[in-house]
């Protein structure tokens, strides 16, 4: 297959980062496709240049597919409902207003709240299910269960639509010799979640990709 598959981990304000992994590691051309798993914002300083350059990517015509993470629904939460917004703050929304030079949700730019609004839940092609923490394992249907796909994550599927696919997620940070161990096994759930922003801890601070027809990582 010439069309190489990417999915990348939580980038949370990571943009120096994600800017590297994309030019230098991946070195993106047109006919790939990148999934990025959610959590663009919060923690990281450099919120609003992640989503500048996710969209400067996305009008250059690359195919970049976005997903929804739990910091942009805490986000979008704390737009629509000023009760909200103690609890973004209190999980890193304090530094995206000032990566975007706000003060309030509000204030945020329309293109913004568009792109946000825009994230999908998760992702399906070929085999493989793209999401930013999981699926309720439980239930008839585990598309409709919003909550678990962007909070919930799990380490192994028995339901009949998920337990033969390949599902690739984030949002649980785990050491990178961890990650490259589940990579090289052949488990069918992956976290690519390596804890970009946190450089402070050892065994994380990484930003992966995982390229998904080779079963290859990347780190930067």
């Amino acid at each position: 297959m010439n069309n190489r598959l990417f999915a990348i981990g939580d980038i949370h304000g990571c943009s120096d980062s994600f800017k590297r992994l994309m030019e230098e590691t991946i070195r993106i051309k047109h006919g790939d496709k990148v999934i990025l798993l959610g959590d663009y914002v919060d923690r990281g300083t450099q919120s609003k240049e992640v989503v500048d350059y996710i969209i400067e990517l996305q009008d250059k015509g690359f195919d970049v597919i976005s997903l929804l993470g739990n910091h942009e629904a805490m986000l979008l939460d704390a737009y629509k409902n000023n009760d909200a917004v103690p609890l973004w703050i209190q999980n890193g929304g304090a530094e995206t207003l000032k990566s975007f030079g706000i003060n309030s949700p509000t204030n945020l730019q329309s293109k913004y709240i568009d792109f946000f609004k825009s994230l999908n839940l998760f992702y399906s092609i070929e085999e493989y299910l793209f999401v930013h923490a999981g699926f309720n394992d439980s239930i008839e249907n585990p598309f409709e269960d919003t909550y678990h796909m962007i909070w919930k994550c799990r380490d192994h599927y028995t339901h009949p639509i998920l337990r033969n696919r390949t599902i690739i997620h984030g949002h649980c940070p785990v050491k990178y010799d961890l990650l490259k161990e589940v990579v090289h096994s052949n488990k069918n759930v992956i976290n690519i979640d390596t804890g970009c922003v946190y450089n402070d801890r050892v065994g994380y601070g990484k930003l992966s990709t995982f390229e998904v027809h080779s079963r290859s990582i990347n780190f930067v």
